[in-house]
C-alpha cells in the first residue's frame, strides 16, 4: 500500500461509513451473526459494540495497518473479544467449517478478486452457518446505472479499487451461498454512491 491507501483512505472511510446514520444499517447487518464470527474487512471496528449477545469471539481480517490502530479503543472496550487474524480475505488463515458466521461492511466492493473472498467464507463458515453483509453497489435504475459506470475507473483510482457497479446479492449466489433475507434503498446523498443493500445468505452443506 502506497502513503495515500495506507494513510488518507482508512479515515475517509471511517468519515463516510461511520456515525449514527450508518449505525442502524450496520446494527441489521449484524443481527444474524452467532458463535465464533469471521470479519472481512474490519476497517477500524464500526461494528464492534453492535454484535448481538450470540457472538462469542470475533476473527478480524484487515489489511490496513492504520485502521487496525484505530480499532484499538473499540476493541479494548468490547464485550466481545477481537483478535486480528489476517490481512487478506482473498486468502483466509483459516480452517475449514472453523467458524459459525460471517460478516462484511463495504468490503466487496473493493476486494480485488471477488470470488476468492466468497469462496473463503463459503470454506471457513460451517454448513448452516450465516453469512451477513451491507455494501454498496449496483443501482436498480438504469440512469443511475449509467451515472455508475461512467464514474467507476475514477472511482477506482480514488477509493482504493472501489467499485461501484458490483451487485452484492449477484456475487453472493454465484459463490453458492443461498440469500435468504436481503433488502435495498437509496441513503441520502449522489445516487451513484448510496444505494446499499442489506442482506443474510446460509452457507450450504
Amino acid at each position: 500500500m502506497g502513503w495515500y491507501e495506507e494513510r488518507v483512505l482508512p479515515r475517509a472511510v471511517e468519515l463516510t461509513c461511520g456515525g449514527a446514520r450508518m449505525e442502524r444499517w450496520r446494527r441489521r447487518a449484524t443481527e444474524g451473526l452467532s458463535g465464533t464470527v469471521l470479519e472481512l474487512g474490519f476497517g477500524s471496528g464500526l461494528n464492534v459494540g453492535l454484535y448481538p449477545d450470540a457472538v462469542t469471539e470475533v476473527l478480524a481480517v484487515e489489511p490496513s495497518v492504520l485502521a487496525r490502530e484505530r480499532a484499538g479503543a473499540r476493541i479494548a472496550a468490547s464485550a466481545v473479544p477481537v483478535r486480528h487474524v489476517g490481512l487478506d480475505g482473498q486468502q483466509v488463515p483459516l480452517d475449514d467449517d472453523s467458524v459459525d458466521s460471517a460478516l462484511c461492511t463495504f468490503t466487496l466492493c473493493t476486494v480485488p478478486d471477488v470470488a476468492a473472498a466468497l469462496a473463503e467464507v463459503r470454506r471457513v463458515v460451517r454448513p448452516g452457518g450465516s453469512f451477513c453483509f451491507l455494501e454498496h453497489g449496483l443501482a436498480p435504475d438504469e440512469p443511475v446505472r449509467r451515472w455508475q459506470h461512467r464514474l467507476e475507473p475514477l472511482e477506482r483510482r480514488l477509493a482504493g479499487g472501489c467499485h461501484l457497479t458490483r451487485d452484492p446479492v449477484a456475487l453472493v449466489v454465484a459463490a453458492g451461498m443461498e440469500v435468504t433475507e436481503s433488502s435495498g434503498r437509496y441513503m441520502k446523498g449522489p445516487k451513484p454512491w448510496t444505494y446499499f443493500t442489506v442482506g443474510r445468505a446460509v452457507v450450504p452443506g
